[in-house]
């Protein structure tokens, strides 16, 4: 991908030489180019990569181990046409914006949002995070990190790249976190599964926590975790209405694995998973505590260690943005989605102002702005 000049600021205005951010997406999605691994991989892997092929009904991935075609429409379609919003599209018929960062500079400009933190398309990641051959595994995830080091680089006043940290080896990560870690696009690290390629954390992968302790980089888990490929369409009648749910295991098993105990700086971002059930979830953890708190060897209550390690993404979440007190106005982090469907674009701003009239300023700025500068380097 050829690199321009980076589009002006209008709404994220110069001020004494920086720019100046008045809201944040702490999750926002790329969506990958047809011919992201094809065209980075070495060519012994470029039969088995992902890659988007056409059909009748429309483009769609196809996938190593998916018995058919994964259609792209929905992962596209925040503000299209109606007629745009299903599974199958067209890839031309999509906003570019996805996997061009000077039209995407143009897309978010509309909207009223100065900058993003960059996740992958859900589904696509996972077919990356499922791939059980470790070399195999690392060329794919390594290519996606290159290119998306490269589109977050357009503007690092607007994108920060969460890079994939690989799961097929602690050493793997370890070594891929000291590969890219450094570069000024890095604004943490995503995880599809612990770096052993488990869905809960082991001893042995406490080396890696350690480095992202160390080096001040955010551990981010985008609704939950998986080591499986994902299904072709997602058949859920609401898909994102029990997203939280994902969120609510991981979080009780790093907390009693004693991560935050050995970490104490590390910082977790759940993305996607709102807020609003936080206060009543973390009643329930401590109160199962108390009553078997003789099994356990943790040096806080389990909710002190959410209310000082963990934060939280919210597209919709007027409940949690009253109760916001309770949940830590410090660990709550605006989302746009975009261009998922459950985005509101292109009105996020007047949206995401109308449900906070009742914040105050200060309040408000934490939640928009503040806690994503804080976590992400911006």
């Amino acid at each position: 991908m050829t690199i321009t000049e980076p589009f002006p600021a209008t709404q994220s205005e110069q001020s004494g030489g920086k720019r100046v951010h008045h809201l944040i997406s702490a999750d926002s999605h790329i969506n990958e180019p047809a011919d992201l691994w094809t065209s980075r991989v070495a060519a012994k892997w470029r039969d088995r990569v992902p890659r988007v092929e056409r059909f009748e009904e429309g483009d769609a991935w196809v996938i190593e181990g998916m018995p058919g075609p994964m259609p792209i429409g929905l992962n596209a379609c925040a503000g299209q046409d109606p007629r745009l919003r299903q599974n199958w599209v067209r890839f031309d018929e999509i906003r570019t914006g996805g996997w061009d960062p000077a039209a995407r500079a143009k897309e978010i400009e509309i909207a009223g949002v100065d900058a993003e933190v960059l996740y992958p398309t859900p589904r696509v990641y996972q077919t990356t995070t499922a791939n059980t051959d470790p070399e195999m595994h690392l060329a794919l995830v390594q290519a996606y990190n290159d290119w998306l080091h490269e589109y977050a680089s357009y503007d690092l006043h607007r994108f920060r790249a969460l890079p994939i940290l690989p799961n097929r080896g602690v050493d793997q990560a370890l070594a891929e976190i000291a590969r890219v870690g450094g570069r000024p696009s890095t604004g943490g690290f995503l995880i599809g599964a612990y770096p052993g390629g488990t869905l809960q954390p082991r001893p042995e992968d406490d080396p890696v926590f350690a480095a992202l302790d160390e080096q001040g980089h955010t551990l981010n888990i985008h609704v939950s975790l998986s080591t499986s490929l994902p299904a072709m369409l997602n058949t859920l009648a609401l898909p994102a209405a029990g997203r939280f749910t994902g969120a609510t295991g991981h979080l009780i098993d790093l907390i009693f694995s004693g991560v935050f105990d050995r970490f104490p700086n590390l910082n977790l971002v759940f993305a996607e998973v709102d807020c609003g059930w936080l206060p009543y979830f973390k009643e329930q953890l401590d109160d199962g505590y108390y009553r078997y708190r003789f099994r356990f060897d943790l040096k806080k209550l389990p909710s002190e260690y959410i209310e000082q390690h963990v934060h939280f993404t919210w597209v919709t979440d007027t409940f949690g943005v009253n109760n916001r007190h309770q949940i830590g106005v410090d660990k709550m982090l605006w989302s746009s989605d975009y261009p998922h469907g459950n985005s509101n674009y292109p009105n996020a701003w007047s949206a995401t102002q109308a449900s906070m009239a009742a914040v105050p300023l200060h309040e408000k700025q934490l939640m928009l702005v503040g806690n994503a500068q804080r976590l992400y380097g911006f």
